[in-house]
């Protein structure tokens, strides 16, 4: 692949693929826990457990919070990037496939796309702008859109899942514009944004309470939400914003619903027809042609703070 293919680190494209890899299981995980936690526990759960584990993480590291200046920013975050679209996703998870929240997540890129141009003042060219509708084109074949019978309930998880895609979009145009040398630290946006939206949904924690006592199984999910597809994930993924800029970062959805369905496949049995591979090389020449695109102008471009 020639150097100039991608304006991204083989390092940064290895975090996009691995992110996508957990995002996606974060569907399947959804799909299990919210039958028996309900929507807004799992949401709470997730951000909080998250907010908990990035927390440690800080403190190990020696990372400068400075709650003081920094709380609003943080809450912002926290709710444009946990609160909402953790909500969301998790009232869908009672009425969609695993794959078709994925599909819907992919406009993620798309939301980015358009609010990068109209508050950090990026070019949306042809070539991505033809990236982001082939992406988007990819995962409605990946998982056959379409199918769905679109009932109210549907109606309103769609709807959930596309408000949850331009809240993670308008979240990253937040990060990019806090990230800058001087701002805050990637680690501190990421693990402060999780501890506010755990206190922002805390007060709601009565009205979430099961009837029964969950599986361990569904706590397991659970735990997976909140380690792996938030934690870890925000502690990668904000420093890569801040780093390549919004819509390279968002990319990384386009990927998403591959690894649901092939962790579905996997876990939960749900079969894999032939539009998968074609959708999967569809997703993978959008993210070609959005990666490739011109990089932002030097004024534009932040470097991550190590």
């Amino acid at each position: 692949m020639p150097a100039t293919f991608l304006y991204m680190s083989l390092a940064d494209l290895a975090k996009l693929v691995f992110l996508s890899a957990i995002w996606g299981g974060s569907f399947i995980f959804l799909r299990v826990a919210v039958p028996e936690l309900g929507p807004l526990l799992t949401a709470i759960l997730r951000i909080g457990l998250a907010g908990l584990a990035l927390m440690a993480f800080a403190l190990m590291t020696g990372v400068d919070m400075n709650w003081r200046r920094n709380w609003r920013p943080f809450a912002v975050v926290g709710i444009f990037a946990g609160v909402l679209p953790f909500s969301c996703f998790a009232f869908a998870a009672q009425h969609l496939p695993a794959a078709h929240s994925a599909v819907l997540n992919s406009t993620a890129p798309l939301f980015g796309a358009l609010f990068s141009v109209l508050w950090l003042s990026e070019r949306l060219t042809v070539r991505k702008l033809a990236g982001l509708a082939l992406g988007i084109t990819g995962v409605a074949i990946l998982v056959g859109a379409g199918a769905l019978t679109l009932d109210r309930p549907t109606l309103a998880a769609i709807a959930a899942c596309l408000v949850a895609a331009a809240c993670y979009a308008l979240s990253s145009i937040i990060v990019k514009k806090t990230g800058h040398p001087g701002g805050i630290h990637p680690i501190a946006m990421a693990t402060g944004s999780l501890v506010m939206g755990g206190l922002i949904m805390t007060p709601t924690l009565p009205f979430a309470l099961p009837i029964a006592m969950p599986s361990l199984t569904a706590m397991a999910c659970i735990a997976g939400l909140s380690l792996l597809s938030s934690g870890l994930a925000q502690a990668l993924f904000i420093p890569l914003i801040v780093k390549v800029g919004p819509t390279r970062a968002m990319t990384v959805s386009f990927l998403i619903p591959l690894f649901s369905m092939l962790w579905g496949f996997i876990f939960l049995r749900e079969p894999i027809g032939l539009p998968t591979f074609i959708g999967g090389a569809v997703v993978l020449a959008a993210m070609g042609l959005v990666l490739s695109a011109a990089p932002p102008r030097a004024e534009d471009t932040v470097t991550a703070e190590a």
